[in-house]
């Protein structure tokens, strides 16, 4: 049994935030319903690589989901929802707010239907506030929440992490809210809303930076791969690519220094302590890149790991995807999509002893379990399901 098994979660969400906030309760064992506009789907559905037609984007984020059409401007469509809404724990949207409500189905509405809905609303800028209106993409996300501002090489231009952060951070905090507002209840029995802002998620994983800001009133700025306060700590060039070193105090040092033959670096007055080596790490590193291209990466981490310094390569997808510590934390599964065939994609993060969660099912075709959802879950018959169909309600 998974931890979520019993939680029915209406999944109205498309793109990326939202989905992923509920391809982790998929995964964790609740029904996730995704509802689809009939005939478009998600747009993701839309974004490559594709494999015989099937967009790679769409199934890495909506697998263990069932996939139903709705057309929720159509009457019959929207009272089919509320149907569902009855029975459903949570209703995920990531539309800009006002949507919703437009539609007749905020949360107003649907919590006069079903007191104990949990409401969670993933948006760009919130539910309140001067920019709530306001359209959202990952990179706007980025810039505005100030996260580019701190990221990429000292005087370079400002950078997008590679990573659609500005989006996954938002998805995981909608599922951390959810998660809340269940537990909560347990406890009084009302449902809530679940109000997620992309912009105020960026703020919220600023950490030190924000703290900097406000203790010295100097805005950071990108510093590369080093730390702001400790060093050596940071990426060096290789012969056959790039290794990480990590040498967080004096002893380290110490030890690092007599592993490389450097032996006079240990106690230079520009290197002596850990304050000294971060006020003069240009010319240490101008040291350190001397020495590093002497060797291999593998060859560097085998002799840094004897001697107890923290390292790591600076690993391409594809040896992460390889790496013998992923693989036997089970981070790269396999999946059989009934028309791309196998596909690998990310695994379970979450490791639970006693009910772990897991990924079962490939991502539905548009509209899958239409007829299933709406015999079984709504109580629709056969009759009904083929008149909703010939009026383009489903």
């Amino acid at each position: 049994m998974k931890p979520l098994e019993n939680v029915v979660v209406l999944d109205l969400s498309r793109v990326l935030a939202g989905p992923y906030a509920t391809m982790v309760l998929a995964d964790l064992g609740a029904d996730v319903i995704k509802i689809e506009q009939p005939k478009i789907g998600d747009d993701s559905r839309q974004f490559g690589p594709f494999v015989d037609g099937e967009s790679a984007y769409f199934m890495s984020l909506n697998r263990n989901k069932r996939s139903i059409t709705l057309n929720l401007k159509d009457p019959k469509a929207k009272e089919i929802f509320k149907e569902m809404v009855k029975k459903a724990d949570v209703v995920v949207e990531n539309y800009r707010p006002g949507t919703m409500e437009k539609l007749g189905l905020g949360y107003d509405v649907l919590k006069e239907i079903n007191p104990r809905i949990i409401y969670a609303a993933c948006s760009g800028f919130g539910q309140t506030g001067p920019d709530s209106k306001k359209a959202a993409y990952d990179v706007i996300v980025q810039g505005a929440g100030g996260i580019m501002s701190i990221t990429g090489h000292e005087d370079g231009e400002p950078t997008r992490v590679g990573a659609s952060i500005g989006d996954i951070t938002a998805g995981l905090f909608t599922a951390i809210g959810i998660l809340t507002a269940l537990y909560n209840r347990t406890v009084t029995g009302k449902g809530q809303m679940v109000d997620v802002a992309m912009l105020d998620c960026q703020v919220a994983i600023l950490e030190n930076a924000i703290a900097r800001y406000v203790t010295t009133g100097v805005a950071p700025k990108p510093i590369g791969n080093r730390h702001l306060s400790i060093t050596p700590f940071e990426a060096f060039k290789a012969k056959d690519g790039y290794i990480i070193i990590a040498v967080g105090n004096d002893n380290l040092w110490a030890r690092f220094c007599n592993l490389i033959n450097r032996p006079e670096l240990i106690n230079d007055e520009r290197f002596a302590t850990n304050p000294l080596r971060t006020q003069n790490q240009k010319a240490l590193k101008a040291i350190l890149d001397t020495v590093f291209p002497t060797k291999t990466v593998d060859e560097w981490i085998e002799a840094l790991e004897g001697a107890g310094i923290p390292c790591g390569p600076i690993n391409t997808i594809d040896r992460v995807v390889n790496n013998r510590q992923v693989q036997a934390r089970e981070m790269i599964v396999e999946v059989e999509h009934p028309v791309a065939g196998k596909l690998k994609m990310a695994g379970v993060p979450i490791k639970l002893s006693e009910t772990p969660g897991s990924v079962d099912t490939p991502a539905p075709l548009l509209g899958q379990h239409t007829e299933e959802i709406l015999k079984d879950f709504v109580g629709l018959t056969a009759e009904q399901i083929a008149e909703l169909r010939e009026k383009e309600a489903i």
